[in-house]
């Protein structure tokens, strides 16, 4: 028993000292769990930010239609349609 990736759309914010900022990135991911998680594994290691700056407000699975990320829209939609 296979499930589908989905595309998510998570969006928060990041509170350090030196840096406070909004974000809002695209993962797939099985479960908004996952989806979360990868944020929180992304984010830390590019930016070396801990869990508990990282305050997630919003995990929305979206369609193919209304992926932005270039990367992740042709990982999803593959070589079937045009990625502009």
């Amino acid at each position: 028993m296979s499930e589908e990736v989905k595309v998510f759309r998570v969006s928060g914010e990041i509170r350090k000292p030196n840096l406070q900022t909004e974000f809002q990135k695209e993962v797939r991911a099985l479960k908004p769990e996952d989806a979360v998680e990868k944020i929180y594994m992304d984010l830390g290691s590019k930016h070396r930010v801990k869990r508990f700056q990282m305050r997630i407000s919003k995990v929305e699975e979206i369609g193919a239609e209304e992926i932005e990320n270039v990367i992740v829209k042709k990982m999803t939609v593959g070589g079937k349609e045009s990625v502009q």
